[in-house]
């Protein structure tokens, strides 16, 4: 069994605003160190954001405009320096910063399917929208979509099983990495991805276990302390230049 949600789903709403936040931060400094964390829903939305780059309120504030699509346009946000402590231990060279055991896994044919499905609906009806699949079994909750509608593209599906519904982050309220399963499927470890720099283990240690996992077509698992600067054998600093290009091939945090 696997879900999948889209970037409308409010808790996606969260990862994307976090993310384009550490874009704004990539955008001027090579290695920026910053986390961010977004609470969104019901016209309110609460930022907060640890950083040593120069970031302005307005930019944050025009980020979580664009990706609300306007609906939030008085949002908190606290912008705060991040812990002195935390920056020195990066200072004189890349090593982790925290303590992690991260898994990659083989995406499967299953996980494969449903995500192109997800696309390709969201594509369709660019509203907030939830999919399962287990074994021959797709759920699709997809708002702001009839049903008959969508029954032209999956007749087999269970569609809508509560009935219509609208969705959003004006009915429902999103945080970030609580959709962990939807983005990261059996390889689902204790870090989250969003709103976090290339330093954070959290981003950089999880890609490179999953890009590992599809390279070799096994389950990989991995572990780290605070201090490491070797990881699988490899610096720490080659496995944040890995997860570097995949994020720049990618798009960018937010994407």
């Amino acid at each position: 069994m696997f879900e999948k949600v889209n970037p409308k789903h409010p808790d996606k709403i969260a990862d994307r605003i976090a993310g384009a936040i550490v874009d704004i931060a990539y955008g001027k400094n090579l290695n920026p160190h910053i986390a961010v964390e977004v609470l969104v829903g019901h016209d309110n939305c609460l930022v907060i954001v640890e950083t040593d780059t120069l970031i302005n309120r307005s930019e944050v504030n025009q980020a979580i405009y664009r990706i609300t699509e306007g609906k939030i346009i008085d949002p908190v946000v606290k912008i705060v320096p991040q812990d002195k402590h935390l920056n020195d231990n990066q200072k004189e060279e890349m090593r982790c910063g925290d303590n992690g055991i991260f898994k990659g896994v083989p995406v499967t044919k299953e996980e494969d399917m449903l995500s192109q499905i997800a696309k390709g609906i969201y594509a369709r009806w660019g509203y907030d929208g939830k999919y399962i699949v287990d074994g021959e079994k797709l759920i699709i909750c997809q708002s702001n979509a009839k049903e008959d509608d969508i029954r032209e593209l999956y007749p087999d599906a269970i569609i809508n099983p509560i009935g219509y519904w609208t969705g959003g982050i004006d009915v429902d309220s999103g945080a970030t990495n609580r959709k962990l399963g939807s983005d990261m499927a059996q390889s689902v470890t204790g870090g989250g991805l969003h709103g976090k720099d290339l330093s954070k283990a959290d981003v950089s240690v999880n890609i490179y276990a999953f890009l590992k996992a599809q390279h070799t077509g096994k389950p990989v698992e991995l572990f780290c302390a605070i201090g490491d600067k070797y990881i699988d054998g490899k610096p720490y600093s080659e496995i944040v230049e890995l997860a570097r290009k995949y994020i720049e091939n990618i798009g960018g945090f937010e994407k």
